[in-house]
């Protein structure tokens, strides 16, 4: 009997745990005993586990533990070691890079952004081990690699704020904080420091794809929710198969906007949007700065503002 799931599904189907496909790996990796859970089968697959960490998961796990422990003591400490305290200041709380006069020292006081300087090593190398561990797991199951590639590009945004900028900038104090309201703070004085984010070419193709991204995500989910009674969440066989879920969907976009993406296509529109937030993003932080000193003056020297 054919059987589909989404999220209006009420009934759950119940079979022995998935273990995955064979491969050529001893399986010792893989950790954790399967089980179910009722409330993940309302939103998705109910299985739980197992996972498979592998030593790249494993160092990830440790060194972004490590990075995690260091953020949160130094924020503790802040606040005079109050658990209260840190719980009621948390949204404000920071660990701040080093201070301009440390320049590009990588071994200031722990005080002065040495501690930042440590976590964001532990942050890195847990963040890159952690896109190595996508790219063995795809080539361990026969996958192609989009997923990596995705990861690597919000990484590149993340080395440029933290690492590439600041050392092309003769100071780690350019950095970003650690925190959240800090981290916002950062940006909007970020901005206003180099003449306006808006006139950066570079920030506005990452807005639009932002914005792009979520579109175009937004469209493809609901038409897939609109037509999973005929059962379209079933992509890979419905392309071939004409009068189902997915050849409604393609009607009613050729029906709404005269054109409509093919159930393969929306997918590479969606990846390219979403990667090309990170990149270009990262292209016009590099840039501010280091090529240009105020973007509002740029823009009126290129006839891009008035």
């Amino acid at each position: 009997m054919s059987a589909y799931q989404n999220i209006f599904t009420q009934v759950q189907v119940r079979s022995h745990p998935e273990m995955g496909v064979a491969t050529n790996e001893v399986d010792a990796w893989r950790i954790g005993k399967p089980g179910f859970v009722h409330w993940i089968g309302r939103i998705g697959n109910a299985q739980i586990g197992p996972m498979h960490l592998g030593w790249t998961g494993v160092a990830s796990l440790l060194t972004g533990f490590l990075a995690f422990e260091i953020i949160g003591l130094n924020m503790l400490a802040s606040v005079g070691w109050s658990p209260a305290e840190f719980v009621r200041q948390l949204p404000w709380l920071a660990l701040e890079p080093p201070p301009p006069e440390q320049g590009l020292n990588i071994m200031p006081p722990l005080n002065q952004g040495g501690w930042w300087l440590i976590t964001g090593f532990f942050l890195t190398v847990s963040l890159i081990l952690w896109c190595v561990r996508s790219y063995l797991r795809a080539k361990a199951l026969g996958l192609g690699t989009h997923t990596t590639w995705a990861f690597a590009s919000a990484i590149w945004l993340y080395l440029v704020l933290g690492f590439f900028r600041p050392i092309m900038m003769g100071s780690w104090s350019e950095a970003v904080p650690f925190g959240i309201f800090p981290h916002l703070d950062w940006t909007g004085a970020f901005s206003i420091t180099w003449g306006n984010l808006f006139y950066n070419p570079f920030h506005c193709l990452s807005i639009v794809f932002l914005y792009g991204s979520t579109l175009l995500f937004a469209m493809h989910g609901a038409t897939i929710l609109a037509t999973s009674r005929y059962g379209s969440e079933r992509e890979v066989e419905q392309i071939t198969d004409r009068g189902t879920g997915s050849e409604r969907a393609a009607l009613f976009w050729r029906w709404t906007m005269g054109f409509n993406a093919t159930m393969e296509s929306i997918h590479r529109w969606a990846w390219w949007f979403a990667v090309l937030t990170t990149l270009t993003g990262g292209i016009g932080i590099l840039l501010t700065g280091t090529v240009v000193d105020n973007w509002y003056e740029w823009a009126i020297a290129h006839n891009y503002a008035r």
